[in-house]
């Protein structure tokens, strides 16, 4: 967030959560509560490449929430989800802009115990080098401190 503030002004902050339940709109609420006036936010579960973003310092918060619904609308078809997830990366790319985008990395957690939860595990990962590979810059947060990858 504070890097969106060294190159902005007035950053761009995309949500891409989809609200399950009470206890998630906590949480929801939350972040929001956390941006000042200086933020504009706009909630968008899916297509962020649809946005009129240019010219914008952007900030997508999370690959894991955005993937999550691919991968619950494509029925938990891992190849699809991912499909799906790499066009819109795809479609951003054309995007005059500056993008931060935050995930998680499931893969160096605990496993998952059950299969659905090993098979997002695995399109998480799929969608994190993806993006990587993509990116100018990749950093590694760890304990809030930054750890630069590439």
């Amino acid at each position: 967030m504070s890097q969106a503030l060294r190159l902005s002004d007035n950053p761009i902050y995309v949500a891409t959560a989809r609200c399950w339940d009470k206890d998630f709109e906590k949480r929801i609420q939350r972040h929001q509560d956390e941006r000042d006036e200086r933020w504009t936010s706009i909630e968008e579960e899916k297509s962020v490449s649809q946005l009129d973003l240019t010219g914008k310092v952007v900030v997508i918060d999370c690959v894991t929430l955005w993937l999550t619904n691919f991968f619950m609308d494509c029925a938990n078809d891992i190849e699809k989800a991912l499909a799906e997830f790499q066009n819109e990366i795809n479609q951003l790319e054309k995007t005059e802009a500056t993008f931060l985008i935050i995930s998680n990395e499931l893969g160096m957690g605990t496993h998952a115990s059950t299969e659905l939860g090993r098979k997002f595990t695995d399109l998480q990962g799929w969608a994190n080098q993806y993006i990587a590979r993509k990116a100018q810059q990749v950093t590694l947060m760890v304990s809030g401190i930054p750890m630069f990858i590439k």
